[in-house]
């Protein structure tokens, strides 16, 4: 059974696709004066300690955030692709020092970036991971911005849907421990579009070899087409999954209503994170040379995106660009 809990994988090459397309979602939206509702289904504990128990258990942020920080970090390092830069430099901003030893997870990234006026509504069900989100919302001094709720997120959503200010970001998350998540997301959707049609919603799902992790992101699409709503889904793939490193092999961001600035972003990302944080089990192959079991078996990693209307594919190994209409 596949459970995906925060604090046994903070910092990893999932987080760094799922924060980074968050911020610059969220960046977008405040950029707007009017207020704005932020909606988190699935909090976990807000903060993880990258050097604590949980963590270190797979240790896969030396595979994500840490190996990404130190290639930026190197002298002759290129300069990151914005959308990095900005994922990176906020990470950093909850550490002292050269070494990233506190993750922020999704809680505190928003409530980071958002204003006095913006509202954000945090769920969480596991009590473990309750008790320590609470305890760790407290030192935020927030007051009313920041609510955190026992309760479940798919559920609880609902009553904050239409927003007052008619302006919201939805972010779920859920730990697909439960083999019922990968349908109770599209049907959440599906009803939070009815209430309120011009919010943003992103979703994170892991990329693993079951139906209904396969089948999510059709139906994601066919829930925002139904709608008349543009897409992006973005997906990173850092390894085959069939070496002897265990952990998440790959996992995806859709998102409704996305920034019109996001695509292009991601467009300048993705090839980067795969370089990064691409884990080879053998030799690169060259693309122009590999076909078939070969091109799956040689790359570092895969980063696909993909967006209403267009498709983009990135490899690596040798970068290649591909365009569908």
């Amino acid at each position: 059974m596949f459970s995906y809990r925060h604090a046994f994988h903070a910092g990893n090459h999932a987080d760094v696709l799922k924060h980074s397309v968050l911020i610059a979602t969220l960046q977008h939206l405040i950029a707007k004066d009017t207020a704005l509702m932020v909606l988190d289904t699935h909090a976990g504990a807000g903060l993880y300690r990258l050097d604590g128990d949980y963590a270190r258990t797979s240790a896969e942020a030396e595979e994500g955030v840490l190996k990404l920080a130190a290639a930026a970090s190197a002298p002759s390092a290129a300069p990151l692709p914005s959308l990095l830069q900005n994922y990176l430099e906020l990470v950093r901003g909850f550490n002292h020092g050269a070494h990233i030893r506190v993750y922020p997870g999704s809680p505190f990234i928003l409530q980071h970036l958002l204003r006095e006026r913006d509202k954000l509504k945090l769920f969480e069900l596991h009590p473990t991971d309750l008790r320590a989100l609470a305890g760790n919302v407290a030192q935020l001094n927030a007051g009313r911005q920041v609510a955190v709720m026992q309760e479940d997120g798919f559920e609880g959503v609902r009553r904050f849907l239409p927003p007052p200010s008619r302006r919201a970001l939805l972010l779920c998350d859920p730990s697909y421990e439960l083999k019922s998540d990968y349908a109770r997301v599209p049907d959440m959707l599906q009803d939070a579009l009815k209430r309120f049609a011009t919010g943003t919603y992103a979703v994170w799902y892991p990329i693993i070899p079951r139906p209904e992790a396969h089948d999510l992101p059709r139906r994601l699409k066919l829930v925002a087409s139904k709608a008349g709503k543009n897409w992006l889904h973005a997906s990173l793939t850092v390894k085959s999954g069939a070496g002897e490193r265990p952990g998440l092999a790959a996992s995806g961001m859709f998102v409704i209503n996305p920034p019109h600035t996001l695509h292009a972003a991601l467009r300048e990302a993705l090839p980067c994170m795969v370089d990064l944080m691409g884990q080879a089990a053998t030799p690169r192959i060259p693309l122009k040379r590999a076909e078939g079991a070969a091109l799956a078996q040689g790359l570092m990693g895969i980063g696909r995106l993909r967006s209403t209307g267009t498709a983009v594919t990135l490899f690596c190994g040798e970068p290649s660009i591909s365009f569908s209409e």
